[in-house]
Formats: structure tokens, sequence, C-alpha cells
């Protein structure tokens, strides 16, 4: 075998023969000219192609599919704040009290958009109070006593004129309570109730999301009142959606789905996981929601459920991943949407996510609906990959109870409204997840919020 010469020397075949060829000092100074010409020219033609000016997107047209929706009516409050009264009137309760937050907003329209949290106590409390009512029955006349609500705000008084501006909606006057800053904010409530009860209603509900200080606050001074927690079945009112609050729901998340088959046309190879998280946030802005949010994530990213903190560009072998929220009239959507060349995956979460949505119906344990997915990704020795519940309630909030996971023991209700979300997450490789929210109708049967958009994604390219 003929040795390649060293120093610079390289062997070049001719029509004439082997011949041996030292370059010169110029011809390697051209050379490099040459090479560094070539590496200019390629980035500025790369620069040139990546800045040909793409279509703007523009999805104003969104906003007409939700134009027609109405927030909550007054009346709708009313029956709301007339139902928790009569449920703490069967509980023994003096009163629920909330800090702004989805439970004040549920009950009396009061967000913490409305009204920030701060270190002064600004609290709304609805009590029970026991009216008497005549009933005619021929000639005879019967005085019965009737549960009626009453809604009452602790302010700072120095507040006072702004906590009036307020619109909160009730069937009677609401009445305020203001204190000074020399004086205990809950002293003040405390007062108030005992002279509404007098003993009869021992026990002060304070809501589950409410800061320790207030409940430690109400507490220290209410020796005739026993402070708990409020309970379960004060959650479950807000639990149950009515038919307002699902035309909201299915209305939201009916037009996050379409912000997302917009957006899917403006997707193209090299563009960012930032720049689609905008694209997507715009689009559900121009559809008249608020509160939006987006994790979008490409490729081996979408394996952390909740993604990497990279900004990857999308490559010709990527799936994209986008999970979206978005709010309309203070009710959340929360979808996700995954086109995936892992079709294996992809159609295992996809039936896993149809077998839950099958197992849920009124009466079933929301543990067994958890269970129906996870059987089916097990299946196909998945299951250790699938990390999270299956769901949550979603409403006001965009996570709130029931929750779908294992272990709860809760049973589906009528105007129930979950998020459906199995996934298959393998770090380094692969990352699956299908979200679609569904109720419980009136006849106890699973209903997909998008089914007038077309529902749950039929392949990983109809999304």
């Amino acid at each position: 075998m003929e040795k390649i010469p060293t120093g610079g020397t390289s062997p070049i075949s001719s029509p004439l023969g082997r011949i041996q060829f030292q370059p010169s000092t110029s011809f390697r100074i051209l050379t490099v000219l040459i090479l560094c010409t070539i590496g200019v020219l390629c980035q500025y033609l790369s620069w040139k192609t990546s800045s040909i000016p793409r279509e703007v997107p523009t999805f104003s047209h969104l906003v007409e599919h939700c134009a027609d929706t109405k927030p909550i009516p007054a009346s709708e409050f009313h029956l709301r704040q007339q139902a928790l009264a009569e449920k703490l009137h069967a509980l023994g309760g003096a009163a629920y009290i909330a800090e702004p937050g989805a439970n004040a907003l549920y009950f009396a329209n009061l967000s913490l958009a409305q009204w920030w949290l701060s270190e002064r106590p600004f609290l709304l409390i609805i009590t029970p109070i026991l009216q008497e009512q005549e009933s005619h029955n021929g000639e005879r006349v019967a005085i019965t006593p009737v549960v009626r609500s009453q809604v009452l705000i602790l302010t700072p008084q120095f507040e006072y004129t702004r906590a009036k501006l307020l619109h909160i909606p009730t069937s009677s006057n609401v009445t305020f309570i203001p204190w000074a800053e020399s004086e205990s904010p809950y002293k003040a409530v405390v007062s108030a109730l005992k002279k509404r009860h007098r003993g009869q209603m021992p026990k002060i509900f304070v809501d589950e999301g409410s800061r320790f200080f207030i409940v430690d606050g109400i507490e220290q001074i209410s020796k005739d009142f026993i402070v708990e927690n409020s309970p379960s079945e004060i959650q479950a009112l807000r639990e149950s959606k009515s038919s307002a609050e699902l035309a909201l729901l299915r209305c939201a998340n009916e037009v996050t789905l379409m912000a997302l088959r917009e957006v899917r046309r403006h997707l193209y190879f090299g563009i960012r996981e930032s720049d689609a998280k905008a694209l997507i946030l715009q689009a559900l802005m121009s559809a008249g929601l608020k509160n939006v949010d987006a994790l979008v994530l490409f490729g081996e990213n979408a394996a952390l459920p909740h993604g990497s903190g990279t900004d990857r560009q999308l490559g010709e072998d990527d799936f994209a991943l986008f999970d979206m929220m978005g709010s309309l009239h203070g009710y959340y959507s929360d979808l996700t949407r995954i086109p995936s060349k892992h079709l294996e995956v992809w159609y295992t979460v996809h039936a896993a996510q149809s077998a839950a949505k099958h197992a849920a119906h009124r009466g079933v344990k929301a543990s067994e609906v958890d269970s129906a997915a996870r059987e089916v990704i097990g299946s196909v020795g998945a299951g250790q990959y699938f990390t999270h519940r299956l769901g949550h309630g979603i409403g006001i909030q965009v996570h709130e109870s029931p929750y779908l996971r294992g272990g709860n023991e809760a049973l589906l209700a009528i105007g129930n409204v979950f998020s459906n979300e199995p996934g298959i997450y393998i770090e380094h490789q692969v990352g699956v997840r299908l979200e679609d929210c569904f109720f419980i109708d009136e006849q106890g049967k699973p209903v997909l919020l998008t089914a007038g958009v077309g529902g749950q994604a039929a392949s990983p390219w109809n999304p």
C-alpha cells in the first residue's frame, strides 16, 4: 500500500497519472479565503431565507364565536346565596366567610381582580336569616319560618366608599361593616354575627382558601362560636355547574380548540417554542378570552409534563405539544393537543382518554375513571410513564375539586365538569398528553365541551 505523504503533501489523481502536489503558501491563503467567503455566503443566504416575510397571522374572526355569550346573571347569584344560606342553616352555621377569590367570585361576584388581598382584612360574609312567611290555606293563615340569605362585607373604614362601588348582586341590600385602623376587624365580624344569631347558630365556616391569620384572628375573638373550615357540603355547591356556567365553559373550550387549529397553519420548521407560544396567546386573546396562558413544547421537551425551560426549535422529526387555557366571563378553558410522529404512543394515549370518558357517568367513583385510563396505558407496558392524575374539576378556577385521581371516592354528579388528560412521558425521548374537558349531563352521561367543534382529536394531524 502506498503511503500518503505527510508534511502538507497529498496525492491527487490525474489523467496523467499520480503526481505529488505541494501547495504553496499563497494557495493555502486563497483556499482559506474561498472557504470563508462560502461560509459568509451561506450565513447570508440562511439569514435571507429566515428573514423572508411570512404571512402575518390574524385571528380576529375568532371573536365572533363567543360574541353572544353573557356573563352569569344576577338572578343566578341570588340562587347561589340562597342555596348557601339553606345549607348553613342545616349545618348549624352562623356564617360563611371568604376573602376575595374563587369562592367569593362564585357567591358574590367578588374576585381578586376587583379587590387584591392585603394585610387589612376585607371579607365576604353570608349568613342565614330566619324570616316569618305567611301562607294561606283557605280561611287559615299559617306563619312559618323561612331561611333567607344576607350578605355582609367587612371593609377597612377608609376603603368604605370604594367598597360600596363593587357590584355585588343580592336579593336584598348589602350590609357593610367598616372597621377603623385602631379597631379589631375580627371583633367587628363577631359582634355583627352575635346580633343576628344570639348563640342559636354555634359555627362559623371559613373558606378553605383563606389565609391563616384571617382564620386565627376570627378564632381568637369567637368565644361564642366554633370556627371551622368550610365543609364538603358547602364546597359541593360549586362543583355542580348550572346551564349558564356550562354555556360559558363550552364556548371557552370550543374557541380554544379553534384557536389551536388556526395557529397550526402558521407553524414551520425552525420556529421556536416561544414564538409558537406568542402565536397561540395572540389567537386566544383575539378570540376574546382573558387570563390566557399556554405551555408549548417541542420534541423531547414534552417528556416533562410542565416543560424544561429551554426554547427549542421545531425540527422535522419533532412533535409539538400545546396546553392552553383562557377564561370567558370568569370561566376557564383547558385543552391539550400534540401532533406526533410517535404514533403508537399517541394512539395509546388517545385510547386511554376514550376509555376514561366512557367510564365517567353519574354515580361512578372518581378513582374508577382514573383507573380506566391507567388500565389502557398499563396494558402496553407504559404504566410507569403515566405520572400524574387523570384530571381535575374546572370552572371559575382552572384546577378545582372534584379531582379524577386514585383514592378519590367521591361520586360523579350531574353538572360536574372535568378535564380528561392522560399522558405518557418517557424522559429524553417522547411525551404525549391529550386533554379535553367534559361534563355530566342531566342523563348522567359524559358530554365533551368541545363537541360543537369536533370534540376529541381524530389523529395527530387532525386536532
